[in-house]
């Protein structure tokens, strides 16, 4: 497994070099070849961990954060772990029920996802103004939305783009 560790106002000691390749050892046997991105941070009083590894063109991340750093990266490992089991275990179940004996082709009907989370975003966050969040919109034609944290109320707000195409809406919440 390829690693990359990358410590953000935080020296990166042999001693959590180490420990972050054994542990990524559990994820390793999963893949053949994979890759494992490893971000350190510190904010205020809390080690945030953030590990992401790419592997048979598939994506898996988990972003945790502790008092001790150790245990930071070990949260992580068991929720990267977790997505794996279940993404392999979800694939075996579709190779499983979709051999050819299995497979019953109706050509009048056709079977529609509805109601299903089918893709999961990842971005972050930034404090901005509502004015400045139409900007930040404007700059990428294919979102509709924008979620950011109105500097004014310090609450999370969303911008999104109203059907008339000239025109977005702000929603705040109440409490």
């Amino acid at each position: 497994m390829k690693i990359k560790i990358t410590g953000k106002e935080l020296k990166i000691t042999e001693a959590i070099n180490d420990y972050i390749e054994k542990k990524l050892d559990r994820i390793d046997k999963y893949f053949e070849d994979a890759q494992a991105d490893v971000t350190l941070r510190t904010e205020k009083n809390e080690q945030i961990a953030e590990i992401c590894v790419l592997a048979n063109g598939e994506k898996f991340r988990a972003v945790t954060e502790d008092k001790d750093l150790y245990a930071s990266i070990d949260k992580d490992i068991d929720i990267l772990e977790g997505q794996i089991r279940k993404s392999k275990t979800k694939k075996e179940r579709m190779l499983r029920d979709g051999t050819i004996k299995n497979l019953e082709v109706n050509s009048n009907e056709i079977t529609e996802i509805t109601n299903e989370i089918i893709k999961t975003s990842y971005y972050e966050i930034k404090p901005i103004t509502p004015e400045d969040a139409v900007l930040k919109l404007k700059e990428q034609p294919t979102h509709n939305f924008l979620v950011f944290i109105n500097v004014e109320t310090g609450k999370v707000n969303a911008i999104h783009k109203l059907k008339d195409g000239k025109n977005y809406g702000l929603v705040e919440p109440e409490a």
